[in-house]
């Protein structure tokens, strides 16, 4: 693990009713200590009701994406403004499922990122190769690529993660090893410090792709790894919170 306060974030994607704000409750009451910060990005209808459950706790709660525009007629769609209103503080965006599913580019993502800071929301934005991409050896440039692409020059100095998720491990079980996922982080940080100068080694890299209590140890102590963004382990609090624990 590296100096920077890590963190933990549990992406819930579109799971979860009321009865499962009693997992995050589970999390809150099991977070001790300042040394780590943990969130979980609920979907969007949980988002008010479990910011006032865990209010007083350590738990974090955020959106899993945001529309670029404050307001408009955008049917169906969530801005900046209203996660932070509903009690949000964080927000992931250019997840590899709605760059995807959605054809959002690293433009659209920049735009959200700009969205998000004004309206006093911490993003974590995502990168990520396909398993094609990987397998071509192009897995450095792509990830270089959304970096710059998706992260804009106004941000220097504001608080942000950045997530590496490679597409072919969210969800399938399957996982890089310790030096490939090292050596992805390692080129991140230089890309971030190059864009960003001092600014950019301060920025945590976390990583995410199929993250569970029995290899979270391990990954979390890779070079660069400033902690976890995890999907299914994080719907139940006995798991999440190993993972939690598992930070050195």
């Amino acid at each position: 693990m590296n100096a920077l306060r890590p963190m933990i974030i549990g992406n819930w994607k579109m799971h979860g009713d009321t009865a499962a704000l009693a997992e995050a409750l589970e999390v809150a009451a099991g977070i001790t200590g300042a040394a780590i910060r943990v969130g979980i990005c609920p979907p969007a209808t949980l988002v008010h009701r479990m910011a006032q459950d865990v209010a007083g706790t350590k738990l974090e709660v955020g959106g899993q994406d945001c529309r670029a525009e404050s307001s408009g007629a955008y049917t169906g769609d969530i801005s900046a403004p209203m996660l932070r209103d509903a009690g949000g503080s964080l927000v992931i965006l250019g997840h590899s499922e709605r760059r995807s599913g959605y054809g959002e580019t690293d433009a659209l993502v920049s735009t959200k990122v700009e969205a998000a800071f004004a309206a006093g929301l911490e993003p974590i934005v995502c990168v990520g190769e396909t398993l094609q991409q990987r397998e071509a050896g192009q897995a450095l440039d792509v990830v270089r690529g959304q970096i710059l692409g998706s992260l804009p020059d106004t941000i220097v100095g504001k608080p942000l993660a950045v997530a590496y998720e490679p597409v072919w491990a969210i969800g399938t079980g399957l996982t890089p090893t310790v030096p490939e996922v090292e050596a992805v982080h390692v080129s991140i940080r230089g890309v971030l410090v190059e864009k960003f100068g001092q600014d950019g080694a301060r920025i945590p890299i976390l990583y995410g792709g199929s993250v569970k209590p029995s290899n979270a140890a391990e990954l979390l102590a890779a070079r660069e790894v400033g902690g976890a963004l995890v999907g299914g382990a994080s719907l139940k609090s006995a798991d999440f919170l190993k993972i939690i624990q598992s930070v050195a």
